[in-house]
């Protein structure tokens, strides 16, 4: 399967995964109009749309999903708490539960955020190829790891800094709802999280959610490489940009034996 992330930051987040071409979008915080766009710039086809998957309600990963779907005419996906608090119709995805998508088997489970009921997700390929997104939380706990284990191809957050958190913009109240349990991870938590994840089959690794305000780039970068090198991660690390896509990602099952 094909992945592109079609922006991801506190403007807007959206992951279009493709398979014999029927795509899957894993949030649509742009405007349908915007996501289109982007879509089409990146040579990805929405005219074959399976589901819009959402984490959470908030409208970086939310914006468009409602509208997208009704005029795609596609089930929207979502925990019950995220839609309930869109006030949408949908498909509700329970705790560890798996649904059919297209040619895609999207898994979920619970993260913590300052959402209704925000979600981490799995998708696996028709060939049994796995890519994990985690982004907006504030902590992964024990069924995060669960859900992301053996995974081919990772997105997670690595939103902030510590250092230029702490020295940044924003006040207190914001600065700890950020660090805080149901906020995000920062960049050495992102580290430590792929550490855990890391196996020998996983190939590419894209750090999303990443602050423009407190953050850079090639610090969420170095981090991660810092961590990830030493375990003997020789894989492809991508920083997903806000205003353009990256991608396309292929993503095979590993040939490696990776962790049951």
């Amino acid at each position: 399967m094909n992945v592109v992330v079609l922006g991801s930051g506190s403007r807007g987040n959206a992951v279009a995964i493709t398979s014999d071409d029927v795509t899957v979008l894993v949030d649509a915080g742009f405007s349908p109009r915007a996501l289109r766009k982007r879509a089409a710039a990146a040579g990805v086809d929405l005219s074959r749309l399976a589901g819009v998957v959402l984490t959470h309600e908030h409208g970086d990963h939310a914006r468009g999903a409602v509208a997208l779907a009704t005029s795609a005419g596609c089930e929207l996906y979502a925990s019950g708490g995220t839609l309930s608090r869109l006030g949408s119709a949908g498909r509700a995805i329970g705790q560890l539960e798996t649904v059919a998508v297209g040619p895609f088997w999207v898994s979920a489970c619970r993260t913590r955020h300052d959402a209704a009921e925000p979600i981490a997700v799995c998708v696996t390929g028709p060939e049994g190829e796995k890519l994990g997104i985690a982004y907006d939380l504030g902590e992964a706990g024990v069924a995060v790891r669960y859900l992301l284990r053996a995974a081919d191809c990772l997105v997670v957050e690595a939103n902030y800094d510590d250092v230029l958190l702490r020295t940044g913009p924003y006040p207190a109240s914001v600065r700890e709802r950020i660090a805080g349990s149901h906020g995000h991870l920062s960049n050495r938590a992102a580290a430590e999280l792929l550490a855990e994840l890391w196996h020998p089959g996983l190939r590419t690794v894209v750090l999303a959610h990443v602050s423009e305000q407190c953050n850079r780039p090639d610090l969420a970068h170095a981090q991660v490489r810092g961590t990830l090198e030493p375990l003997g991660y020789d894989g492809d690390l991508l920083v997903a940009p806000q205003d353009g896509a990256l991608g396309p990602i292929v993503v095979l099952r590993s040939v490696v034996a990776a962790p049951a």
